[in-house]
This record gives structure tokens, C-alpha cells and sequence, in this order.
């Protein structure tokens, strides 16, 4: 996320006095319920969907998940990073190409 967005979604929060409400539990949860909101977007059709509606309800959650990072004093690159190299383990390429299962369905080679 552009700096420039960062400090416009701390304004925002900082000018209504909104940090009050924003413990680690509430953001979650509100990132929760704005997840399912997005979700409700494909409730009845994979491909038939609204996409600026899908806009707002992403946006939402990643303004949520900024005001979480905030928050909890976290470096976003580095918790994506954290959990890119814990991925690319668990899901080495020659045994995830192309294959859907979990980290512990998949076959040994």
C-alpha cells in the first residue's frame, strides 16, 4: 500500500477519535464481518457479480487490516515475507504445480 493511502486511513481514524475502538479483537472481527461481506458479493453466482460492489467490501477489509497493523506496531512486508517463506516450504513447486491439495496431501515425489 502507497504511504499516501497509509496516512489517509490514519487521518481518517485519528479525526473521528475512532482508535478507541480499534483493540486487536475488534479489528478482527471487523475484518471478519467485512470478509463475509465481500464473500456475500459471489453468494449466488461465480460470475454474475457487482465488481465495484466487490471493490468497496475488499477495500474494507484492507483498510481493516492497515488499521490492525497499526495497531499491533507490525511491519506489513515483513509478516507477508514471514509467511511467504513458510509457504514456499510447505507448498514446494515441484510437488504444488497445478495442485489444489493441502500441505499435507501432498504426495512425496
Amino acid at each position: 500500500m502507497k504511504q499516501e493511502t497509509i496516512n489517509r486511513i490514519r487521518k481518517f481514524t485519528e479525526d473521528r477519535d475512532w482508535d478507541q475502538f480499534h483493540s486487536p479483537v475488534n479489528l478482527a472481527k471487523s475484518i471478519s464481518i467485512e470478509a463475509n461481506e465481500l464473500l456475500e458479493c459471489f453468494q449466488w453466482s461465480d460470475t454474475d457479480y457487482d465488481l465495484e460492489h466487490v471493490k468497496e467490501e475488499l477495500a474494507d477489509v484492507l483498510v481493516y487490516c492497515r488499521n490492525m497493523i497499526d495497531k499491533l506496531e507490525l511491519d506489513e512486508d515483513e509478516i507477508v515475507n514471514m509467511k511467504m517463506d513458510k509457504n514456499e516450504k510447505k507448498y514446494p513447486v515441484e510437488k504444488a504445480k497445478g495442485n489444489n491439495k493441502k500441505y499435507d496431501q501432498l504426495e512425496e515425489l
